[in-house]
């Protein structure tokens, strides 16, 4: 934690004696904000963007709802072709006469390269009001505001932060304080949209108690199906339970779904220096078996990753995939570079090979993923030179990483040691690590 520099009150504890004070902040569906920030209009209606929506072209993902638009049934990773069963175009709705334009919406493009121009204005906010700041994604961020605040005033503080960002620049952000990490990412989710709620010390047994297990940090849907078989329903239940039998059940990651379920989580807020990787994937409304329809989600992604990935100023050693088959199974392919190149055709290239193994097979959910990599623009390699090592056989750096993916996974838990997930259940897409 970042020592702010400036003059304590007469009395006041040391740094090192007080309780942390963690500041969580979630932006509401921030690209359906960005798009209303450029289209005022648009405020108080359903808003869905994605890709894929156009007439004819009907492969895509909702990349983020309004709040409107999942009144519809409308869902983030959702497939735009289920999304526009449930919410017509708006466009389409004014020329059909057996639409009502009230059960129809407005559809936009994702457009990262605006969408990171805002965040880069929430971003300087937040660096503003908080000495260290962990930036999670385009739309996320905790804040260590120890020596800023004292909990008798954490509530103003944060309302100070969270207004600021409306009146500054336009959107809508849900915060949630507390003395650490897990709890504040609870706390920021419990009064979405537009919600500010404060969990101070003493009151994060109670405040957790009562949640359900998948609202623990950390815990998705299939760790808390196996919860519930313990006969586990609420993080009270966890928090009471033999961490033992927990252990038994989940191995490592026993103790750890024991301490959130306490609200123990000693992690510090520390900002996150260049990424390990770069991500994206999509989820299909069910199992897919056509080749064609799988290839062009992975071409999309693919391509997304490559145009962030030269945004950053980022080199590649790796290009990798990931395939979910059913039930949900995750499998992971990765084919090694000779040396760090920027070569988007490149990496539509690889993925699609790559997704070769899966023609035949169903699938839920795909991601395409560059890693091992590096910022220097010098380093980069030629063309001629991408050949994986050994090739035409795999190298057997490649070999390893295949017979890695063949693990049964839990795709839909983010890591419960903090690492974010990339799929982010009722928000939105975002690019991460896999």
């Amino acid at each position: 934690m970042a020592d702010s520099g400036g003059p304590r009150l007469p009395g006041a504890p040391d740094a090192e004696e007080r309780d942390r004070i963690v500041v969580h902040v979630d932006m509401d569906c921030f690209y359906a904000s960005c798009e209303r920030l450029r289209e005022p209009a648009l405020r108080g209606t359903p808003v869905v963007v994605g890709m894929g929506y156009e007439p004819g072209d009907d492969i895509g993902a909702v990349a983020t709802a309004s709040y409107e638009a999942r009144e519809h049934g409308v869902e983030s990773a959702q497939a735009v072709s289920t999304a526009l069963d449930r919410l017509p175009r708006m466009t389409a709705a004014r020329e059909d006469p057996d639409t009502d334009v009230e059960d129809a919406g407005y559809y936009r493009p994702v457009d990262m390269d605006f969408y990171e121009s805002v965040s880069g204005e929430v971003k300087a906010i937040l660096h503003e009001c908080a000495d260290t700041v962990r930036e999670v994604s385009i739309d996320e961020a905790y804040l260590d505001v120890t020596d800023r605040t004292a909990w008798e005033v954490a509530d103003g503080f944060a309302r100070h932060v969270k207004n600021r960002i409306e009146r500054e620049v336009g959107v809508v952000a849900s915060v949630g304080v507390a003395p650490n990490m897990g709890t504040a990412k609870v706390a920021s989710d419990r009064d979405k949209p537009d919600g500010l709620v404060v969990v101070t010390p003493e009151e994060v047994r109670d405040f957790l108690a009562p949640l359900d297990v998948e609202e623990i940090h950390g815990v998705g849907p299939v760790t808390a199906r196996e919860l519930r078989g313990m006969g586990l329903e609420t993080a009270g239940d966890v928090a009471e339970a033999d961490p033992r039998d927990l252990k038994a059940a989940f191995d490592s990651r026993g103790r750890e779904l024991y301490e959130r379920a306490r609200g123990e989580d000693d992690r510090e807020v520390t900002p996150k220096g260049d990424p390990k990787s770069l991500s994206r994937e999509s989820a299909f409304a069910g199992p897919v078996t056509d080749t064609e329809r799988k290839r062009e989600q992975v071409r999309t992604l693919a391509t997304a990753v490559a145009d962030r990935a030269q945004r950053e100023g980022a080199l590649y050693r790796t290009i990798g995939i990931k395939a979910v088959t059913p039930p949900y199974d995750v499998n992971t392919r990765a084919r090694s570079l000779s040396g760090p190149v920027d070569e988007p055709d490149l990496v539509v290239e690889v993925a699609l090979d790559l997704l070769g193994e899966f023609a035949d097979t169903p699938v839920r959910k795909v991601g395409v993923r560059v890693s091992n990599l590096s910022f220097a623009a010098g380093d980069q390699t030629s063309l001629d030179g991408w050949r994986t090592e050994g090739d035409p056989s795999a190298t057997a750096g490649e070999n390893g990483a295949r017979n890695a993916g063949k693990n049964s996974a839990r795709d839909d838990d983010p890591q419960v040691d903090g690492t974010e997930a990339g799929g982010r259940p009722s928000g939105q897409m975002t690019l991460s690590d896999f």
